[in-house]
């Protein structure tokens, strides 16, 4: 008997008294035959072949696609649960079944990235969770389908050379001379231009001006290391093409100091002399405190 080709038979059944001779009575009624599953069927994929395409910024965890494996069964014996077996995307993506539905519901694990990788290819199994010994001969309960994942290029920000700079500079340095320079670049297939600019809030004495196309960083105003021996400015990358992909940088800069303040006395000093020196003979105390600003 099958019970996914016929799951329910109805026999009617006839009792006759007077052991079925001529002048006897008879009823009848009619009983229902329901076959109980067994696991007799594995899961099939619906497609040997699915393709998916995500975006690279797509977030860890989201769901890109959903494969399914049909099964004859029903109950306990049509679950099934998915695994990615085989392909160059196996640290990449993640499958886990859905109990409502017994999807193969695929995720993103790592991050993606157009410009290193734009396409995977995986080999995902259903296998039936609860298998029946009596019909283990009539396996395997499982089967295997491709999927292949295009990865799609997303607009990303400018990505500095550097996450945080240091820059030094000498109090005497002239007005316009490069203090140093800050690089960035688009990290997109399109590679658009990027302009430079200092975020004001960060220099409100506009002491710094920046080079648009080369990120050169040059003094507008003079410096005194004994005033303010650290300035701490933002640098802001703009993509051309999408003034919305923004970026900005911390840069840090140490005003050096040179020469250029002589000693000075902290207060007026007095000098003793004793009322019987001699001719030619030095007796004099002088009490003084002498401060030099330079470090």
């Amino acid at each position: 008997m099958d019970r996914e080709a016929k799951e329910e038979y109805f026999v009617v059944i006839q009792a006759k008294d007077m052991g079925g001779h001529m002048g006897g009575l008879s009823g009848t009624t009619t009983v229902t035959i329901t076959l109980t599953d067994v696991n007799d069927n594995p899961p099939k994929f619906a497609q040997s072949l699915y393709h998916f395409s995500v975006m690279e910024d797509v977030a860890l965890g989201e769901p890109i696609g959903r494969v399914k494996a049909n099964d004859l069964d029903i109950g306990e014996n049509a679950k099934s649960s998915y695994d990615i077996i085989e392909g160059d995307g196996m640290d990449i993506f993640e499958i886990t079944t859905d109990a409502q539905t017994q999807d193969g519901v695929i995720r993103v694990r790592k991050p993606l990235d157009f410009e290193t990788k734009k396409s995977y290819t995986l080999k995902v199994e259903a296998a039936n969770i609860h298998i029946d010994p009596r019909f283990i001969s009539g396996g395997p309960f499982k089967d295997t389908a491709t999927v292949k994942i295009v990865v799609e290029d997303a607009d990303e920000p400018p990505v500095f050379s550097s996450p945080t700079y240091l820059l030094e500079v000498h109090e005497n340095a002239a007005i316009n001379s490069v203090i140093g320079q800050v690089t960035a670049h688009d990290p997109d297939v399109s590679s658009s231009p990027i302009r430079f600019s200092i975020d004001r809030h960060t220099d409100l004495e506009r002491q710094f001006n920046i080079n648009a196309e080369d990120g050169k960083i040059t003094l507008a105003t003079p410096l005194d290391r004994e005033t303010n021996m650290w300035h701490n400015i933002t640098i802001v990358a703009t993509e051309t093409r999408n003034h919305s992909q923004v970026s900005r940088v911390p840069v840090t800069i140490k005003v050096l100091d040179v020469n250029d303040n002589a000693p000075e006395f902290a207060s007026e000093h007095e000098a003793f002399l004793c009322e019987n020196g001699k001719p030619g003979q030095v007796n004099i105390s002088m009490f003084f405190m002498l401060y030099n600003l330079e470090c």
